[in-house]
């Protein structure tokens, strides 16, 4: 397996994709993702993680695969909502920005002409690759790749590999923008909206409000440093957020920002509110360029 896979982010990767495994697994499940075990058992980091809800004695009591599973099970159905409304709406064109281990372009039911771009680290999609290769897995959209740092430069290499800004596009940034520095989170908001033809879209994660000392303790948090040996709390950027979903509001986007509770309350299960919440700070925005801008 590559390196990149069992450290640092990419090691986040494979705990969502547990996550996915075993709320696919469950009869109430909210997504469904048949992949996802797949790369947790070839890794040797998560060989032993579960991946169906009866290897998770305490249930949905459980910080980590429960409760912290479940609200990754219910992000993935509600951005998936959001991508395949999109398609269903006319937009043929779908960039995933630190696609991670995510299958949406295998799993998803997307209509004729849907192409699906996964951007992410070479070592992820490599290991991706691989393990979807040993599957025998056809994709249900024409997929294409690119490898990139996305903490850098990477708009160029995107018209090479196939990506047209004059058409509408579907972004996702899903569980990246918590990761990066401040300065490369307003450098991916400028260039999503410098490639973005009118109708265009972008779904993405933030945490709102600076997190209290009696939140960085929580279950949700020391279950993974002590567990499974991911520090979320040092993995995200540390530095000032900036106001990402107001950047795009001033560029002629409109947005709205949803808490998972709202999803949760609209499917009917899902994370609830805690004491001393690690989820309460996250926000989902949701953006969408009208045919003509404001201002």
């Amino acid at each position: 397996m590559n390196a990149g896979v069992a450290e640092g982010v990419g090691r986040t990767a494979l705990l969502v994709a547990a996550a996915r495994a075993i709320e696919s697994h469950r009869p109430d499940a909210l997504a469904r993702d048949p992949f996802a075990e797949h790369f947790v058992r070839a890794a040797p980091a998560s060989a032993g993680w579960p991946v169906r809800p009866e290897q998770v004695p305490a249930g949905e009591a459980d910080p980590l695969w429960g409760r912290l599973g479940r609200y990754f099970g219910l992000r993935t159905r509600v951005l998936d909502d959001h991508l395949l409304r999109s398609a269903h709406q006319g937009v043929r064109q779908v960039v995933l920005l630190g696609a991670g281990l995510d299958c949406r372009a295998y799993r998803l039911n997307w209509p004729p002409g849907c192409v699906v771009h996964e951007v992410d680290t070479v070592e992820v999609l490599a290991f991706k690759q691989a393990v979807l290769g040993r599957t025998g897995a056809a994709p249900t959209a024409r997929r294409r790749t690119l490898a990139a740092d996305l903490r850098l430069d990477w708009a160029e290499t995107l018209p090479a590999a196939g990506f047209d800004p004059t058409v509408p596009t579907a972004w996702l940034a899903e569980g990246l923008l918590l990761y990066l520095p401040a300065a490369a989170e307003r450098r991916l908001i400028a260039t999503i909206d410098r490639l973005s033809a009118a109708g265009s879209s972008l779904a993405f994660e933030i945490k709102q409000i600076a997190e209290s000392p009696q939140v960085r303790t929580s279950p949700v948090y020391t279950a993974a440093r002590q567990r499974i040996g991911i520090d979320l709390l040092a993995l995200f950027d540390s530095g000032q957020r900036p106001d990402s979903a107001g950047e795009l509001a001033e560029r002629g986007w409109t947005v709205v920002v949803h808490t998972p509770y709202d999803f949760t309350a609209l499917h009917g299960r899902g994370p609830r509110p805690e004491p001393n919440d690690a989820l309460a700070a996250n926000r989902w925005v949701f953006a969408t360029l009208p045919g003509q801008r404001c201002g």
